[in-house]
């Protein structure tokens, strides 16, 4: 069985002036601005959104709910899990390339040990599906229980 998911992207006008619109088929995201200045000046996000935050957001779902998997199979029940995706871009000679993603992740998990969350954060992180997505990516994490 294959599951299809579809995001939409819509561009008007040249490369550097233009603006366009990003959209997913469950209408979570729907016609979300984005540009040149949401994408290469403005962090603050309030200029719109970019692929990369949106690559951060994918990674940062995916691999919170295959640690909570983990965990499960592991008999340890997550209270709380969260996760932050940092993806870092820098320019290169061929023009701007996504070069690592930081993966961030507290944890609250009654009974657990910190060896033992990090041992399940490391297998979620390596076989997430976006993860695996993302393997010519490196891919760093920092895994806490509180």
């Amino acid at each position: 069985m294959t599951l299809k998911r579809t995001g939409n992207a819509v561009w008007h006008g040249n490369g550097p002036k233009g603006n366009g619109t990003i959209s997913t088929l469950s209408g979570a995201l729907k016609d979300l601005p984005y540009s040149v200045n949401s994408r290469f000046v403005a962090e603050d996000g309030k200029a719109g959104t970019n692929p990369e935050e949106l690559i951060g957001a994918a990674h940062a779902s995916c691999f919170t709910m295959a640690l909570a998997f983990q965990l499960t199979g592991a008999n340890l029940e997550p209270t709380t899990l969260e996760t932050t995706a940092t993806v870092s871009m820098d320019k290169q000679d061929a023009g701007w390339a996504v070069t690592a993603i930081h993966l961030e992740v507290t944890g609250t998990v009654p009974g657990a040990d910190a060896a033992k969350f990090q041992e399940l954060a490391e297998t979620a992180k390596k076989n997430c599906p976006v993860s695996k997505a993302l393997a010519a990516t490196p891919i760093t994490m920092t895994a806490k229980l509180l």
